[in-house]
């Protein structure tokens, strides 16, 4: 079965290549490589093709038909203040998406990001009246209300995916965009203590790389279209995450406390994850102490 993975040399596009192609697909990896890394698809053998969907429509029909399209290419940069470049980056790209797959008759599966939620009340229902703090989330929302308007046109399911914060090896080419496990730990790599706001009791949805890519197998098999939280259903704190990674790297750095520059800072994210347990058969396995164990294990935490 032939499937499209757009965005497939960041970080949850390579893992998911990879993924697929282990379990037999013939695998096409698009990506504009303009914040990717090619060091995450050695190994892979599938075919790269280098293409900017928003951009290049037509390179984009030319590698189809597929069965599935997971499109997780997008500008992920939550502080961009650009709204045109986020905008055209984002929602036209998803648009030329489903033109292709309305022609090809493709399942999609795609990322869409609890940024959508802004400040509403945790844990997060897909019920709750989205309300995003940024253009990011805006994006996003928008690109949730194009699959909408799509979704009596198409004969199969087409699911996007809100991703709370995902973690795990590969994604330290995302630099300070990376999560901020991966962020704290390369401080604490330095002997410096983990930089975090006043007073770390700011709350997140750690979710692990592989539960995401499972997450995604799920979609690609779901009878029903929507919009489903993608998360470990737990927050943690940051605190609580500096605790991790003492108790892993061997370390005692007290946190350094400094001033949350943000007005749109989301202060406790975490998925509500019953609709995803009941329609695509969604359950993590990996918690956060366990998830920073694995990191660690894999030689790439903080690296």
């Amino acid at each position: 079965m032939r499937m499209l993975v757009t965005g497939g040399a960041g970080f949850i596009g390579s893992h998911l290549a990879r993924r697929l192609a282990a379990e037999g697909a013939q695998v096409v990896v698009a990506d504009d490589f303009s914040s990717g890394a090619w060091t995450n698809l050695v190994g892979f053998k599938g075919d790269v093709a280098t293409c900017d969907v928003a951009a290049d429509p037509a390179l984009l029909r030319r590698l189809g038909p597929f069965a599935v399209i997971f499109h997780e290419a997008s500008i992920t940069d939550t502080t961009v203040m650009d709204q045109r470049k986020m905008m055209h980056n984002n929602v036209e790209g998803f648009r030329n998406i489903l033109d292709a797959a309305l022609e090809w008759r493709s399942r999609v599966v795609w990322a869409s990001s609890a940024a959508t939620y802004g400040r509403l009340p945790a844990p997060n229902r897909e019920s709750q009246e989205p309300a995003p703090l940024n253009v990011y989330g805006y994006s996003k929302l928008a690109m949730e209300r194009l699959a909408e308007q799509v979704r009596p046109r198409l004969a199969w399911p087409i699911v996007g995916l809100r991703y709370f914060n995902v973690y795990g090896p590969g994604e330290d080419h995302k630099g300070r965009f990376a999560s901020m496990i991966h962020q704290l730990a390369k401080q604490m790599l330095a002997g410096r203590r983990p930089r975090i706001f006043i007073d770390g009791e700011q709350k997140r949805d750690f979710v692990h790389i592989d539960d995401v890519v499972e997450a995604n197998l799920l979609a690609a098999k779901s009878r029903e279209s929507g919009v489903f939280n993608v998360g470990s259903g737990s927050a943690a704190t940051f605190n609580r995450v500096v605790l991790e990674l003492n108790r892993v790297l061997h370390t005692s750095l007290p946190p350094d406390y400094i001033e949350n520059p943000y007005d749109f800072f989301q202060t406790w994210t975490e998925a509500d994850l019953t609709r995803s347990r009941e329609i695509l058969g969604y359950n993590p396995k990996v918690d956060l102490a366990g998830g920073i164990d694995a990191y660690f294990a894999s030689g790439k935490l903080g690296k």
